[in-house]
């Protein structure tokens, strides 16, 4: 399913769109459908696309950059120029795999931070396309980590508020200049 929309994977000295960080209530709020895929929708990609690279990010979700829409890119192979970049918008996890895995996550909006995470090792995605098309994706590994981590973006969670070691967790924040009152713990499973 290639894009119609190519990016180049370079980072900008001054990229387009300003990420939120942790604290920032904008990444709380949950983002809203997009009821029609437009010029404008594919604007704001392209722009995704250029801060997710320039940040060397393999994932950016639109709350992340102050947008509320269902919108999210995805590139877990930034070392291949000619590898298009997933791009989904308003999408919807069908099915899980039943597998659990757990490994470590970072996120643009936490610089510095990587923890564990479990998640679900498989997944099965609805969602439509930079041209508004209805597609379908089985995913697993990276990619489904990925995919589950900015979905999370999109109903304001932060993988932070998956991690269960309460203490690295802190300490990690701490370290990188960040609250651990701004995490929303989250039960296993939800």
């Amino acid at each position: 399913m290639p894009t119609s929309i190519l990016v180049e994977k370079k980072k900008l000295a001054k990229p387009p769109l300003d990420i939120h960080y942790l604290g920032d209530r904008v990444l709380r709020q949950p983002a809203k459908r997009i009821a029609s895929v437009d010029e404008e929708i594919r604007r704001i990609i392209v722009a995704m696309l250029q801060t997710m690279y320039s940040a060397d990010g393999i994932g950016l979700a639109a709350p992340q950059v102050g947008i509320h829409k269902q919108l999210i890119v995805i590139d877990c192979e930034l070392d291949k120029p000619e590898a298009p970049p997933l791009i989904l918008i308003n999408p919807t996890i069908k099915k899980y795999g039943k597998a659990l895995a757990k490994d470590q996550e970072g996120c643009l909006s936490i610089p510095g931070v990587y923890l564990d995470v479990q998640r679900p090792e498989t997944l099965e995605l609805a969602y439509r396309d930079e041209s508004g098309r209805p597609r379908t994706l089985k995913a697993d590994g990276l990619l489904a980590r990925a995919i589950q981590h900015e979905m999370d973006h999109l109903n304001g969670v932060l993988f932070v508020d998956r991690v269960e070691n309460e203490l690295a967790l802190t300490e990690e924040l701490k370290k990188k200049g960040f609250s651990f009152q701004h995490v929303q713990h989250i039960a296993q499973g939800a």
